[in-house]
């Protein structure tokens, strides 16, 4: 296999063809979107150079303390925007549930790939890490963003359901039941449909980058199927601990049913 086809700035700059033809057909077509679409490409460009820059460094000059500091970064972050995402809309119970779900579901998978199943040495070797940790954590976010989403509208619009199952004796568990497992269902989703499609419908990037890099095809298919596995596992163990305890934010300690989310009642 010969090594990766090195890109001048000039052949980079050459490919910006392809935002002026997307610029072209907005205009012609009279949408107004030239703005964010320049906004996107340049802000994109300059993210990717920054960071480009910072991992040559990262590499170069692996250390545990800053491989924590990244991941705690992109944890950081990710939350951010999930409750970004649904502002004004989530309890203070419920924050705290999906921050301890996206800490837990994602360190414990990332840890447990990197040392068992690539097995790096050292542990934080940086090479490794921060690309891994990236696409667990990103995978993560946008798994129990949904789940958010579903376990919200769920328990606000089938509202009726919840209460008439506690009318009858049902425990809180038992009456949310359909809607946590319809919520696990829509989360983990997207995930399975990535994978059914893959190696058929698409190349998946990280197999792609792999090969232009040139590693042969078979490692790269290897790597492909561990990393495609450990998404699925941090997603469905992500999820599944912000249902397990998320799902009880709706409730205050009388097991009385509060389809907003359990605010003040259940925070005092």
């Amino acid at each position: 296999m010969s090594g990766a086809v090195q890109l001048s700035v000039w052949q980079v700059v050459f490919s910006y063809l392809f935002v002026l033809l997307v610029l072209a057909i907005v205009r012609k077509r009279g949408i107004r979107r030239e703005r964010e679409i320049l906004l996107a490409s340049v802000r994109m460009s300059v993210q990717l150079v920054v960071t480009g820059y910072a991992l040559t460094f990262i590499f170069e000059n692996p250390s545990p303390w800053l491989t924590l500091l990244i991941i705690a970064t992109m944890e950081f972050f990710a939350i951010h925007t999930v409750f970004k995402k649904f502002k004004g809309q989530l309890s203070g119970r419920l924050k705290k549930t999906i921050t301890g779900a996206m800490l837990a579901g994602t360190l414990s998978c990332i840890f447990y790939f990197l040392l068992v199943v690539v097995q790096i040495d050292p542990w934080y070797d940086p090479q490794y890490f921060i690309p891994i940790a990236g696409m667990l954590v990103g995978n993560s976010m946008t798994g129990i963003s949904l789940g958010v989403k579903s376990l919200v509208e769920g328990m606000t619009l089938q509202r009726h359901l919840v209460e008439e199952a506690m009318n009858l004796g049902a425990t809180p568990r038992l009456a949310s039941r359909e809607i946590v497992n319809s919520t696990f269902d829509a989360a983990i989703m997207p995930t399975i449909n990535a994978m059914l499609g893959m190696g058929v419908i698409s190349l998946p990037g990280m197999m792609t980058g792999q090969i232009l890099s040139g590693t042969v095809p078979t490692t790269a298919v290897m790597y492909q199927i561990a990393i495609m596995l450990g998404i699925l596992g941090s997603v469905a163990l992500t999820v599944i601990l912000l249902l397990h305890f998320g799902y009880k934010t709706f409730f205050n300690q009388d097991d009385q049913f509060f389809p907003g989310g359990c605010r003040k009642q259940c925070e005092k």
